[in-house]
């Protein structure tokens, strides 16, 4: 896959398209370098599509507290930022690049424009967002678990079958991790630590092996 069609290339939303399209598309994309740590989007910024072609970047909202609650995490071929492109005004949502990560930006007024010329995009991006709400929805329910070992196991199943592999890496850090579970990362490294002595999992790093699926699904 060559740079120049790599963005409009790795995301659903576009590469249906045939190739001279997806150019057309790549023509009005900005391409940004982002260090780690560094925000990508913030509230009341700019009405945009972020598109993600290499890195991580995180989707968090802060509690009245100051608390970062993480979302999710967009990985490759991952964007955010499509309720904005149709006048929704993004209040809460920060996006930050969880290592040194690529973007493709797309504003508002393009896009509005290819909707027009490719009506078939609008149906895709309906069929995209409710695979996004689905995913919401999993992690309501997560929060909505007592106990944290329920929500790791329940986690790890989840990506195992996104994976479609029983061994898979993490994609976020544990931090992260904690904090979309909804826990704190001394309180997950103990219940990872459980799930290993149970030989229900073996994990090095950000390297999981699911030994035995059977009984996270019993947890």
């Amino acid at each position: 896959m060559s740079q120049e069609h790599l963005c409009v290339s790795l995301v659903p939303l576009f590469n249906h398209l045939d190739q001279d399209d997806q150019k057309k598309i790549h023509a009005l994309v900005n391409h940004r370098i982002v260090d780690k740590g560094e925000q990508i989007f913030t509230p009341d910024g700019e009405e945009q599509l972020v598109i993600v072609a290499r890195g991580n970047m995180k989707v968090y909202q802060l509690s009245s507290n100051g608390k970062e609650q993480v979302l999710r995490v967009v990985e490759p071929g991952g964007y955010e930022g499509e309720n904005q492109l149709f006048g929704v005004r993004n209040d809460v949502l920060f996006g930050e690049a969880l290592e040194t990560t690529e973007v493709c930006i797309l504003k508002q007024q393009d896009f509005s424009d290819l909707l027009l010329k490719y009506p078939q995009l609008s149906l895709k991006l309906l069929e995209i967002n409710a695979a996004k709400s689905v995913r919401t929805e999993q992690q309501t329910q997560f929060l909505m678990m007592e106990k944290v070992e329920e929500r790791l196991a329940t986690y790890l199943l989840d990506l195992a079958k996104a994976t479609g592999k029983n061994a898979f890496d993490l994609p976020m850090k544990m931090k992260e991790l904690a904090l979309f579970l909804g826990t704190t990362p001394e309180t997950l490294s103990r219940k990872f630590k459980l799930l290993e002595k149970e030989q229900l999992i073996r994990r090095e790093k950000r390297h999981v092996v699911l030994l035995d699926p059977d009984g996270l699904e019993d947890l």
